[in-house]
């Protein structure tokens, strides 16, 4: 099928796309392009290849679903897959349409779910602590945690983090904390510093 100049252009400005993804994704997550006008060789492009195909190769079930019927959606998240090896994925494709309303590429994203689910076994495994052991100790200041609790209270009322808090935000957050008697913690500007990653002396400047 001969492409328009149209479809030439989304079909370039794609394969940017992809090259970017594929860079920042790397390398757990495969970035194919797929060119539906020519669904028998589809792949155009293809980053951190995780199913062992190539270009040129032809397009998937989704792939030929939408050359076909332009009504698919064209946002499909998250869904199950499979490689051809049966490791387990989650993909994400993305139809391209020109300004006809067909269909003329997919941008599809293939994510290694092995690896993470490996790695949240050993994670889980590591964090593990004995429920049942009669001793219980803590290594923070008390109060240590009702501190960082509001802290997060104050920075979720002006729909930010911890960490974005300006100056004049800062200075707020350390008189509430005053009236509130959670600046006499032990450590408490020691707590606060680390917590909104500003250095001591900033805290002691902010509490004036």
């Amino acid at each position: 099928m001969k492409k328009t100049p149209e479809q030439q252009n989304l079909l370039q400005q794609m394969q940017q796309i992809a090259d970017g993804l594929g860079r920042t994704l790397a390398p757990f997550c495969e970035v194919v392009l797929h060119d539906l006008t020519d669904p028998e060789h589809a792949i155009l492009a293809i980053h951190n290849n995780l199913s062992g195909r190539s270009i040129g190769a032809p397009a998937t079930e989704l792939g030929l679903a939408r050359a076909a019927d332009p009504d698919i959606a064209q946002v499909i998240a998250n869904y199950p897959n499979t490689f051809a090896d049966g490791r387990r994925a989650k993909s994400t494709s993305i139809g391209i349409k020109d300004s006809t309303g067909q269909y003329v590429a997919a941008l599809c994203m293939n994510v290694d779910l092995t690896v993470f689910r490996s790695l949240n076994t050993l994670l889980t495994q590591f964090s593990s602590v004995d429920n049942d052991s009669a001793i219980r100790e803590t290594l923070e200041p008390a109060g240590a945690d009702a501190l960082r609790a509001r802290i997060d209270q104050f920075a979720a009322r002006l729909a930010t983090t911890p960490r974005a808090l300006k100056a004049d935000e800062r200075k707020a957050l350390m008189r509430e904390l005053k009236e509130s008697g959670l600046s006499d913690v032990r450590r408490a500007m020691d707590i606060v510093a680390n917590y909104l990653n500003v250095s001591r002396a900033t805290v002691y400047n902010d509490a004036r």
